[in-house]
């Protein structure tokens, strides 16, 4: 069964990703209004009625402020870790069913496996979602790659991959010392460096769709992010496509 896959939002502002196969999708992280959320889903041609849940990744307004709301007009649960749930604000009334870093789980046709990333949250989760031999790797607000998130996404066929700021940027730009110091730290945010030396680190024959994502208005440009992964798929010869996520349009509806 193949995987269909959209970026309704991706960057501060808000994040959320839309996934199915067959007659069963998943949002994972709901950042923007539910309003917003079913518009874009709208705009793109995708079906709302056909989530069955809703997944988060960690407690931070950009992956969580329309949650309550949207699973409420829906009628789906909320799936978050415990740790999570407990650290998030406003999901009073929202029908909660735990998940556990390490633990894979069902949702009807869909497998979900979160696994442990470095981040500046309770307990951060990134994920691999898979539908048959169909396998997509979701990976940003994390510091660092570690062993773990290299292990969890190998194989993909698709990833989605942070490549949040350019060094350069970063350090000549308007955020105050302690911030940049937090985007830099191993529980902060990739930079293009960093997410095209995992991308390299995971290329394989079979990989089809790199997404970059979770980009930095401020410390960034799609430009700079497309460079730094595109010399790696081309010094790999990989015949994978690349896209980048932007944070006020849905993507492309991608298919694994």
């Amino acid at each position: 069964m193949s995987l269909t896959f959209c970026l309704l939002a991706s960057g501060s502002k808000g994040n959320s990703l839309y996934v199915s196969a067959g007659e069963t999708a998943v949002l994972i992280d709901c950042g923007l209004s539910a309003k917003q959320t079913l518009l874009r889903l709208e705009r793109r041609g995708l079906s709302a009625s056909k989530i069955k849940a809703i997944v988060i990744t960690h407690e931070h307004g950009d992956h969580l402020r329309g949650v309550r709301v949207l699973a409420k007009r829906l009628g789906v649960p909320a799936l978050a870790t415990g740790r999570t749930w407990a650290a998030g604000t406003d999901t009073r009334g929202t029908r909660h069913q735990a998940m556990e870093a390490g633990r894979e789980f069902q949702v009807d046709g869909l497998s979900i496996h979160p696994f442990t990333i470095s981040h500046d949250a309770v307990d951060p989760v990134g994920l691999v979602i898979s539908a048959g031999t169909s396998r997509l790797g979701l990976a940003t607000d994390l510091g660092v790659a570690t062993k773990l998130v290299r292990a969890r996404l190998a194989g993909c066929q698709g990833l989605i991959l942070e490549h949040n700021h350019d060094l350069e940027m970063l350090g000549k730009g308007p955020y105050p010392q302690w911030l940049k110091q937090r985007v830099r730290s191993r529980e902060g945010h990739l930079s293009n460096e960093q997410g095209a030396q995992l991308l390299a680190e995971l290329h394989h024959a079979q990989l089809r769709q790199v997404v970059l994502a979770h980009l930095s208005e401020t410390n960034n440009t799609p430009e700079l992010a497309r460079q730094a992964a595109g010399r790696v798929l081309l010094e790999l010869g990989s015949q994978a496509r690349l896209s980048v996520a932007g944070q006020y349009e849905p993507s492309q509806v991608f298919q694994l």
